[in-house]
């Protein structure tokens, strides 16, 4: 078959069109296949990527984790050594918020104020002097440095050294108070020892050598009485004589106790068990209770101190003997107790004298002990002041108050040997 040369020109054309489309057509499906590789890697990379993400994530939340646990235990461990500070301190510690309401108390500051262990704190009057300078910081956002308050109590008062401090959080703002306070009541005692010490020194200094001219006049009044022949007079003078003779005894006897008192106490020192001379003296005192019915009891546990055998002997005598009289004088079987209790922590022995007369009159116990001051009829008014002489040179004290039977109780404190 002849072809013309324009066929020959239009099967190479068509073929050529054909190497092109062949050409496209391979050139197309290797576009595909390398998009269809490209999406595959791209997605096997995402993939990647994301587990490489979320393994970050983790990571990071598992170290924010571990943070916020140190973080708790760290402010877990500063409450708690928070706590230990305060519950170990010898001070007592409170601490008020703005509304005056006591959020914290450490067991120091219950024993000084003589609450209980645990429980709700709850104010009551005894300690409003105390609550009365912590509002006053509050209200002057100012510090209180070593103020001196004294809580009321029967027979004597507790001395509390306070120092208050606002407390203001980190934008200045007020928010509450801590108030620190120490017991001051046996530093009070022994100024109130030291003064008394200093008193009865000048006393006997002043009174010893006026007291002994006395004496020596009243001795020579008694000796000429005594030279006057009762039998020469007439009947109707005898009792003048008589009269003369006994005053001056009386006022002799008065003058030697007073001297006694007013004479420098030297004391023989020596390891004295207590409850040996309360048992001496309840055994010589004893007989004149048990004649108008009562008794002389001895109780508690008694300790040892540094002291003058004799003298705190007749320090005890004095009381149990003023005791004995009181419930006589007032007609009532005499009951005297001895009582004594150790405070191992102080160091201290406290001895209690109690009867059941007629007891001290509030307004006469701080009285009682001054030289000359008597409710008796007979008395010299020596007796107790020379107790109190006794005790206070051993460095104790001595407090007068009312006993649970509403007679007299008498409070001897002594230190410890």
């Amino acid at each position: 078959m002849n072809m013309s040369p324009s066929s020959y020109a239009f099967l190479g054309l068509t073929a050529i069109v054909a190497c092109l489309a062949a050409l496209f057509t391979f050139a197309l499906l290797r576009f595909i296949t390398a998009a269809g590789d490209a999406r595959r890697a791209s997605a096997r990379s995402n993939a990647a990527d994301t587990a490489i993400l979320s393994a970050a994530l983790q990571e990071a939340v598992a170290k924010l984790k571990l943070q916020e646990r140190a973080m708790a235990a760290r402010a877990e461990a500063s409450e708690r050594l928070s706590g230990e500070i305060i519950s170990s301190l010898t001070a007592g510690a409170i601490v008020v918020n703005l509304n005056r309401e006591v959020t914290t108390l450490n067991p120091a500051g219950r024993r000084m104020l003589e609450l209980p262990d645990s429980g709700l704190y709850v104010p009551s009057p005894r300690e409003r002097p105390l609550l009365d300078v912590i509002d006053e910081c509050l209200t002057t956002r100012k510090a209180i440095v070593r103020r001196g308050v004294t809580l009321a109590e029967v027979g004597r008062g507790v001395h509390l050294g306070v120092t208050v401090s606002p407390l203001f959080d980190g934008e200045g703002e007020l928010h509450g108070a801590i108030c620190l306070f120490t017991d001051l009541t046996a530093v009070k005692d022994l100024e109130e020892q030291l003064l008394l010490k200093d008193s009865l020194a000048t006393v006997g200094e002043l009174t010893a050598g006026i007291a002994h001219e006395f004496r020596n006049g009243l001795a020579t009044i008694h000796g000429y009485s005594k030279l006057i022949d009762l039998k020469v007079l007439p009947e109707a003078y005898r009792p003048y004589i008589e009269g003369i003779r006994a005053e001056t005894d009386s006022l002799s006897e008065v003058v030697t106790n007073f001297l006694n008192f007013a004479r420098p106490a030297q004391l023989m020192l020596t390891r004295v068990d207590l409850r040996a001379i309360c048992e001496r003296v309840a055994e010589e005192i004893r007989p004149d209770a048990l004649a108008h019915g009562g008794d002389v009891l001895v109780s508690g546990e008694f300790g040892a101190v540094e002291g003058d055998e004799v003298l705190l002997r007749q320090a005890f005598s004095n009381l149990l003997r003023n005791a004995v009289e009181a419930c006589v004088g007032a007609s009532v079987a005499a009951v005297v107790a001895i009582r004594s209790d150790v405070d191992a922590t102080q160091k201290l022995a406290h001895i209690t004298v109690t009867d059941n007369g007629p007891g001290i009159p509030p307004e006469s116990r701080e009285r009682v002990f001054q030289p000359f001051f008597t409710s008796k009829r007979s008395g010299t008014g020596l007796g107790l002041a020379l107790v109190q002489k006794i005790i206070v040179f051993h460095n104790g004290r001595v407090v007068a108050g009312t006993s649970p039977a509403g007679g007299a109780s008498m409070q001897v404190t002594l230190p410890l040997a």
